[in-house]
């Protein structure tokens, strides 16, 4: 697949990734994980539903879990720049023939809500309520520290297609995996905000959530974090890690929630602001591609993901397959 050539000039202007809801079957558990033990913060909670902030973060939420019968995925959201672009992605979603609605979302103004062309869906919206910062409050500190939400990351049936439509909105490529044989991307990381990704793609049956990512301070905070699960009854939850990444060069650790819902520590990644800045390209069979230290990560993280809400999956159209750890 040739490389896109960037919209810098999207038809309506997405500043970053916001938020994703949770669907989970036990909310307690759900949020003695999220809360005593990664370190996010509540900021309302009911007997169905948590909102949940990181300690950099001044919007009401990046998380909401919401109690339901079986685990699944709501929507990932996105915040937009200024009123106008909500009705300019009205009319472009229009114009494309995508559905799309106006909801009620507690917390924040006028939201539009679509599906993208695999069915994943998202949400766009301006305001969200502001909360009182308190990134310097160090003593509400605990777990892995976690700063922000950085990134969404998905199973898609063809990331070559997924790569197209969030090209054409104004995601931007920082680097992809590319199968040599067929010249196919394998797999893709795409960003609005400036990091290494705000979305990124993985080939395999979808599409599926492959994890939700927050930033930490320094891979120190991993390391606290993991001998934590370990002592507090959550080591079977540990999948990958820790590490780092060649793609993106970030220090990483994945871990699975009670439902099963992967999430990344992560940190230590680049800047990519500069609108020329070139894609880097990794080949699928290069071990250091996943891991810089050559590591290979387990079969689970190739195929095991969450499902989001009222998506109909399909199996992947590419059959190459990177290493995978025996």
């Amino acid at each position: 697949m040739p490389i896109p050539t960037p919209v810098l000039y999207p038809p309506f202007n997405i500043l970053r990734l916001s938020h994703v809801e949770y669907r989970v079957t036990d909310l307690a558990k759900s949020r003695a994980f999220y809360v005593d033990t990664l370190g996010l913060q509540v900021t309302d909670e009911d007997s169905n539903t948590i909102f949940l902030r990181a300690m950099e973060e001044r919007g009401h939420h990046c998380i909401i879990l919401q109690q339901a019968d079986k685990a699944d995925v709501g929507y990932l959201s996105f915040k937009l720049f200024d009123e106008p672009d909500l009705d300019k992605a009205e009319a472009h979603f229009r114009d494309q023939g995508m559905p799309f609605e106006w909801v009620e979302r507690s917390y924040q103004g006028k939201t539009l809500r679509t599906r993208d062309p695999h069915g994943i869906p998202l949400e766009f919206y301006v305001r969200m309520d502001r909360l009182p910062t308190i990134h310097q409050q160090y003593k509400l500190y605990h777990g892995v520290k976690p700063l922000r939400i950085d990134h969404f990351n998905m199973f898609s049936p063809n990331v070559d297609a997924s790569v197209e439509f969030y090209n054409s909105i104004g995601f931007r490529t920082t680097e992809y995996t590319e199968d040599s044989e067929t010249g196919k991307w394998w797999a893709a990381w795409m960003h609005r905000k400036g990091g290494v990704h705000d979305v990124a793609f993985t080939n395999g049956t979808g599409p599926r959530l492959h994890h939700t990512a927050f930033w930490v301070p320094t891979p120190l905070n991993i390391i606290d974090l993991l001998d934590l699960m370990a002592t507090t009854g959550w080591v079977d939850n540990i999948e990958r890690g820790p590490g780092r990444h060649g793609i993106s060069n970030a220090f990483f650790l994945y871990i699975r929630d009670p439902d099963n819902h992967r999430i990344e520590i992560y940190c230590s990644d680049y800047q990519t602001v500069d609108p020329e800045l070139e894609p880097i390209r990794w080949d699928l069979k290069d071990p250091q591609r996943q891991t810089l230290w050559g590591a290979a990560a387990p079969r689970s993280w190739f195929e095991e993901g969450s499902l989001f809400e009222g998506a109909d999956v399909q199996e992947s159209n590419m059959k190459a397959q990177p290493i995978i750890a025996p």
